[in-house]
């Protein structure tokens, strides 16, 4: 179950004909999936809503805060992605350290937070979208505009998004990065519109006081508190200092993402340069961008007076411009458009992986001879996030794909130390600085973070887990192409 693959292994794997990959994508093309999927709605709600609610204009000293919790997982993501260039993210780094089951947890981690996650950023975009529509004088029949306020229906918008999607990475990653670069470039261009028309309407006297005095948190109790306050009877206390930090746990959701761009490292041209380069750089992009339009909406409005649902959109309707209330919902839909998409990339190329060491049905390894793509594994996936997207609410499912993100950077974190010690001969394009205390620092704080998740959060993560171990032991276990590797080498010769 310990049995770890060696990196030559993995490299090999890559070479075989009808498992490979084609590689088409350079470092500029990485950074734009990065702030692709990165930069979605959180930009335009999230900065408003966690001023108005946790940290008042120091909500910037949050993102920052959040960004550098990133940036300690980012660069050991780097240096494992430089250094094991093969699909699959997390679960490929954690068999090349940590071993077999723990791999297959990651990837059974990964699997369910990309699915879910595309499923939610699919409805959201999907309301933008009604919106617009609404707004132009269309309007979907409810049957067909989703699940909401104890109504049931199908989300028809949601479900096409995902099926032309999943088209379009069928067809090839260059085609998926042309796309990706269009819409992103749209969204981008979005938001420095709304942050230099916004930087004309700040007030010094909004930011005042900068970081409001603290008070305690009024959540809620049982299994939807905090699980940090359960274990330790620790209250979080909004705004003040410890305001900041409290709010820093919230937003650095926004910053879900970026280890996506992990996943197409076997589809880089330069992998040992361009990953690390696209992954750091992504980050850097989003958090500047994040702290430009939190300073903006706080110096806009008066924090206690931002709206919670659009803060940022209202904030422009309370300076007499509800023009802009407009742009940003086109800029929300669009930007959403390259969320969804590169989540399904990334769970495509996770469960290729898998299928191709045999831990799930090889059937999905075989790449098209064509497109040079996981065909098989994208559209099976593709359509099942199509089904799960048209009838899900959003409500439930957010809280999964951050505890699933979270726990895939503590395990990456801890395969860095245990690689560099077994092995240090390895050749490393980018190496973490500072090993161990970078990688314990990004434990650390990724554990802190998953303890001010609620409780009941925790419980469905578990269930999730026993699952998959069932499934390993029902089907990964005896398909291993590892294990059937060293039952022919023999016990001596087997790496535990």
């Amino acid at each position: 179950m310990f049995r770890t693959k060696t990196v030559e292994e993995s490299i090999r794997d890559t070479e075989e004909p009808e498992h490979s990959l084609k590689k088409s994508l350079s470092a500029l093309d990485l950074t734009v999936f990065g702030v692709g999927v990165v930069i979605g709605t959180g930009i335009f709600v999230l900065t408003g809503k966690i001023a108005k609610e946790q940290a008042g204009p120091a909500v910037a000293v949050s993102f920052v805060v959040a960004g550098v919790v990133c940036a300690l997982a980012a660069l050991c993501y780097a240096e494992f992605a430089s250094t094991v260039p093969v699909a699959g993210s997390a679960y490929t780094f954690s068999y090349a350290s940590l071993g077999e089951l723990p791999a297959w947890i990651i990837g059974w981690d990964l699997i369910l937070e990309l699915a879910l996650g595309c499923a939610v950023v699919a409805v959201g975009w999907s309301g933008y979208v009604r919106s617009l529509l609404d707004t132009a004088g269309l309007h979907l029949p409810p049957a067909l505009s989703g699940t909401h306020g104890g109504r049931f229906g199908f989300d028809l918008l949601a479900c096409l998004l995902v099926l032309v999607l999943t088209a379009v990475l069928v067809l090839g990653m260059k085609l998926s990065s042309r796309v990706t670069t269009v819409v992103v470039g749209i969204k981008v261009t979005v938001v420095l519109l709304v942050v230099i028309a916004g930087a004309f309407f700040i007030s010094g006297a909004n930011y005042q006081p900068f970081i409001p005095p603290s008070r305690p948190a009024a959540g809620g109790g049982g299994l939807a508190a905090p699980l940090s306050q359960l274990m330790f009877g620790f209250t979080p206390s909004h705004f003040g200092t410890m305001g900041i930090f409290a709010a820093a746990a919230v937003v650095f959701f926004a910053f879900i993402g970026f280890d996506i761009v992990a996943t197409a490292a076997e589809e880089t041209r330069i992998p040992q340069r361009d990953v690390p380069r696209g992954i750091l750089g992504s980050l850097a992009i989003c958090t500047l961008l994040y702290v430009a339009v939190s300073v903006v909406v706080t110096g806009m409005e008066k924090y206690d007076l931002l709206s919670v649902d659009a803060p940022l959109a209202d904030a422009f309707k309370h300076v007499g411009y509800p023009f802009f209330a407009d742009v940003i919902s086109f800029g929300a839909a669009v930007g959403l458009t390259s969320v969804c998409m590169i989540l399904l990339l990334g769970q495509s190329r996770v469960f290729f992986a898998m299928s191709r060491d045999g831990l799930l049905p090889q059937v999905f390894s075989r790449v098209h001879p064509k497109f040079g793509t996981p065909h098989r594994s994208t559209i099976v996936l593709g359509t099942v996030v199509a089904v799960v997207s048209g009838f899900t609410s959003i409500d439930v499912l957010a809280e999964l794909v951050n505890i699933g993100t979270l726990f895939a950077f503590v395990v990456v974190a801890v395969g860095v130390i245990l690689l560099r010690r077994s092995r240090p001969d390895l050749p490393r394009a980018f190496r973490t600085p500072l090993v161990p205390l970078i990688p314990a620092l990004s434990v650390l704080a990724s554990l802190w973070l998953m303890l001010n998740l609620p409780a009941e959060t925790w419980i469905r993560f578990a269930i999730w887990m026993v699952i998959g171990f069932a499934v390993y032991f029902v089907y990964g276990r005896g398909h291993s192409r590892l294990g059937v590797r060293t039952e022919d080498r023999g016990p001596a010769d087997a790496r535990v």
